[in-house]
């Protein structure tokens, strides 16, 4: 079912209610995440972040309200016409979401020997538009075309020659850069990052956020959606932040936005312990490159 045009906006949810049992967990969600943005959804642990993001990829319907995928309104699309929705989506799960039991190259393949069968369609996204050329029958990939997706997507993440490591030989910061490197293999439109720098220190959180920003440039066009209650990282990465609270979105926009709001509930969640020796105006200086620590005790 299509929804109303708009090219520049790609998830849309309106006015999106969820209970789980007897908990509210959304009550009345609205926003809009615009094509090519990456758009950092903050919040208490608990809030109802990946809630939502289970929503864009139609893991959860909504009690009551749409939502929007690219046009679309999946809220009550059949399983079939979903999964073909689902395709434009790859997601970094908390943990990587690797399994020990394969390599670090069969994990980064996973998607696409389950994907199966390609298309002519699928074959020009995932391996380019030559690749192609004079394909008519829906086929497999080969050992050769898996083999040289899985080195480009690790590259792409700045790892390298590390397919036939198991999980468990790596870094908690190299296991999310596999597990991104695995939801890109399909070369997905839209990248879901749920709370990507949780657990890590604090070399391994600049590496993935430095990775995140690498992302847009070098994928054309592509949203990314990040939800995380870790504020520098979300002020290193996003181009608007969203703020969920109480079950709905209680402030969106730009990272200074935030940091000179009068709002003492979102004073209180973006500074956090340093809120009281704050004073925002004077704290905040040139977008994405900053210290946090020091701009909380006024620079």
């Amino acid at each position: 079912m299509f929804a109303r045009a708009n090219d520049d906006i790609v998830i849309e949810f309106q006015d999106v209610h969820k209970r789980l049992g007897r908990t509210p967990v959304l009550t009345g969600m609205s926003i809009q995440i615009r094509r090519g943005e990456t758009m950092v959804i903050i919040g208490r642990s608990g809030i109802g972040k990946t809630v939502t993001l289970k929503h864009m990829v139609g893991l959860l319907p909504p009690d009551r309200g749409r939502v929007i995928v690219d046009g679309e309104d999946i809220t009550d699309m059949e399983p079939d016409e979903l999964e073909r929705v689902r395709r434009k989506f790859g997601v970094l799960f908390q943990s990587g979401g690797l399994l020990n039991s394969l390599t670090v190259g069969e994990n980064v393949a996973l998607p696409l020997t389950e994907h199966g069968v390609f298309t002519q369609e699928d074959i020009a996204r995932v391996l380019g538009p030559e690749a192609a050329v004079g394909e008519k029958r829906p086929r497999r990939l080969t050992e050769d075309e898996i083999a040289r997706l899985v080195r480009e997507k690790l590259a792409m993440v700045d790892l390298h020659y590390i397919e036939e490591k198991t999980p468990d030989q790596l870094s908690g910061g190299m296991r999310k850069r596999v597990g991104l490197a695995r939801a890109l293999i399909l070369h997905p439109e839209i990248l879901l990052y749920d709370e990507p720098t949780a657990g890590l220190d604090p070399i391994s959180t600049g590496q993935i956020n430095e990775t995140i920003l690498a992302m847009k440039e070098k994928v054309q066009n592509l949203t990314s959606i990040v939800v995380t209650h870790d504020m520098p990282s979300a002020f290193t990465v996003a181009d608007r932040i969203a703020m969920l609270d109480e079950g709905r979105i209680v402030k969106i926009g730009r990272s200074e936005d935030f940091l000179v709001t009068e709002d003492e509930q979102v004073r209180k969640f973006v500074l956090g312990p340093y809120k009281e020796e704050t004073t925002t105006e004077e704290m905040f200086g040139e977008p994405y490159d900053f210290d946090f620590g020091e701009f909380a005790h006024g620079g």
